[in-house]
């Protein structure tokens, strides 16, 4: 019973050796190059493929995005200036209306005197406590 599993076991490795020479045989008398086969040819025509997509997005890179990034700084740029200039047409913070829904306060802040959030800003921002309409 022992001889025979190891026959068995055996069989596969014995047809894979008697089949090998053969294979080569017949793989080798491809006119393909001397010592090239289908996975050096995959590995040849990725490497190709690598090479030409790594230059199209260098290009891209370099001719697209930074003129792209050029553009959209200017046009903020712009924006910003336009932004600025309408609120200099505005008149005085102190001048404005407080209407009640502005700057409700149900309890004080924990810093600083209690009243102004953690983003606020004295050339935009303004609260009166004594003006609300």
């Amino acid at each position: 019973m022992f001889a025979q599993r190891q026959l068995l076991r055996g069989a596969p490795r014995l047809s894979a050796q008697l089949r090998t020479p053969l294979q080569r045989r017949l793989a080798s008398s491809t006119p393909a190059q001397a010592g090239e086969n289908a996975f050096i040819r995959e590995r040849r025509a990725v490497k190709e493929h690598a090479a030409g997509t790594t230059e199209l997005w260098r290009k891209i890179s370099i001719y697209g995005c930074i003129p792209a990034l050029l553009l959209a700084g200017w046009n903020a740029y712009n924006l910003w200036n336009e932004h600025w200039e309408h609120w200099s047409h505005m008149p005085p913070l102190e001048e404005r209306v407080e209407y009640p829904y502005q700057n409700i306060r149900t309890r004080n802040f924990p810093w600083g005197d209690g009243d102004k959030t953690i983003f606020w800003n004295p050339t935009v921002n303004y609260h009166n406590k004594d003006k609300t309409t």
